[in-house]
């Protein structure tokens, strides 16, 4: 048996907005063998644009039930048939939630008209449901209303049924199947091409522009991750609605695919990511002198009217160039704020603190190192991060040239990393920002095993 069901909301995501309107059908395949359908009370206002397009207003739902008090009736008519909608992952997910806030679990089989459409119909122009019904000689009564929605969805799926030479209907329906999670309007091969390598991964809207950049260490697990956890989120239910196509670069290293990541976001300024359109260096490493005449290094929240000797974005990076100094410089941790217990000074006990924090150094000594690790941290080397590469001979290389990030590629074995002239013939060349800076700076101090430092060269290098 099948529960074919649409729903009206006041908006495209359960985490934050309610239903408006529920219709299911149960169809036997034939014939539909019952019928329930309901104004809801979202317990919210209904926004003017929804209410223009739906033509459910609030005063039409203020007398109808809020959808606990229908909860029992709906979960008891879907509970063991197989969920069928048109785009079924977004009234999946509203009901599922909001079942689930009345204390019912949902878990069924799932179907989507569009996703079956395209494959048992393909070549139409649209597959919206008031293109598909167009294209398919069916009739649409009470366009954008639940009742009316569903009844058009059961004539779809009548035809659907019937014309399924291929049998994908069954094959969808199958335990190892992703089809009931996938975004509908993008093809099952997107998906069976992503590899399982880090990388960069793009998610395309309908005109074929980018909407999406994202990067993992594995794209295809990242990607099926998108949709195939339970999120009622409203990033979720846009890729679920835009997404009409994947595309991917595969990366030697995660570290590579952050770097990727950011110049993409940069350059195509996606509609839907966040991060990186605003970045900022978050933290910086200060200096001051302590009552004591000691300077002292500290990590703290970039603030204004203040100078910081170094800034990053992530705490982790800003610990590890503070313990890099302490070993070089032979810095005392409890002065450096590494060491915040009041227990005997690590430093002391392996050697590298000359006794700051007890007063055994003089100010002027310890502050004379100081000094000097402040200045490397303004001294721009030439180093290349070297890791593995994308076919198993060659060498994935992040090249650093007098602090500027120049570029990365793949490496054969016969070129030698120090040959910076020949290793740049096999590298691109993307534009800085500081999030790269900083990360490729944080990794190199948190790595130094995979770093190679080069000689410093002059600026025509650049070029």
């Amino acid at each position: 048996m099948y529960a074919i069901v649409d729903i009206e909301t006041t908006g495209s995501y359960a985490a934050a907005n309610g239903i408006t309107e529920i219709s299911i059908h149960i169809f036997d395949g034939t014939t539909v063998v019952e019928k329930f359908e309901s104004l809801i009370n979202p317990g919210q206002p209904i926004p003017y644009y929804i209410q223009a397009m739906t033509g459910i207003n609030d005063k039409m739902v203020a007398g109808a039930p809020r959808f606990e008090q229908v909860a029992e009736k709906i979960y008891n008519l879907l509970q063991d048939k197989i969920f069928i909608a048109h785009n079924v992952n977004f009234d999946y997910s509203f009901i599922k939630a909001h079942l689930r806030e009345s204390g019912f679990e949902l878990n069924t089989k799932k179907l989507c008209t569009v996703r079956l459409s395209r494959k048992i119909f393909p070549g139409f122009p649209s597959y919206s449901l008031g293109k598909l019904c167009q294209s398919l000689g069916i009739p649409i009564y009470d366009r954008h209303r639940a009742g009316g929605d569903t009844a058009a969805t059961v004539k779809i799926f009548q035809l659907l049924l019937q014309n399924d030479k291929e049998q994908h209907i069954q094959i969808s329906l199958q335990r190892n199947s992703k089809e009931s999670v996938l975004p509908p309007n993008v093809p099952k091969e997107h998906f069976d091409q992503l590899p399982f390598t880090p990388g960069v991964y793009y998610f395309h809207n309908e005109k074929g522009k980018v909407v999406y950049v994202g990067k993992a260490n594995n794209i295809r697990y990242r990607v099926n991750s998108h949709f195939s956890n339970n999120s009622q989120s409203r990033q979720k239910q846009n890729f679920l609605q835009h997404v009409h196509a994947i595309s991917y670069q595969r990366c030697g290293t995660e570290l590579m695919a952050c770097i990727l990541e950011s110049t993409e976001i940069k350059k195509r300024w996606p509609v839907f990511n966040s991060s990186q359109k605003r970045w900022e260096d978050v933290y910086g490493i200060y200096l001051y002198e302590d009552q004591n005449g000691y300077l002292r290094l500290v990590i703290d929240k970039n603030r204004k009217r203040l100078n910081p000797v170094y800034t990053f974005h992530y705490l982790v990076d800003g610990h590890a160039i503070i313990r890099k100094l302490i070993k070089e410089f032979k810095l005392c941790p409890k002065l450096c704020f590494l060491q915040k217990d009041a227990g005997k000074c690590e430093g002391i006990q392996e050697g590298s603190c000359a006794g700051a924090c007890e007063q055994l150094e003089s100010p002027a000594s310890y502050n004379s190192r100081i000094e000097k690790a402040c200045a490397s941290l303004r001294y721009q080397p030439s180093f290349a991060i070297v890791d593995k590469g994308l076919n198993g001979e060659d060498q994935s290389c992040i090249l650093v040239l007098e602090g500027n990030f120049y570029g990365m590629g793949y490496i054969p074995p016969d070129v030698p990393i120090s040959d910076i002239e020949l290793v740049k013939d096999h590298l691109t060349t993307y534009r800085e920002n500081n999030f790269i800076r900083n990360l490729v700076n944080g990794y190199a101090a948190r790595f130094p095993d995979k770093v190679v430092m080069l000689e410093t060269i002059s600026s025509q290098s650049f070029h």
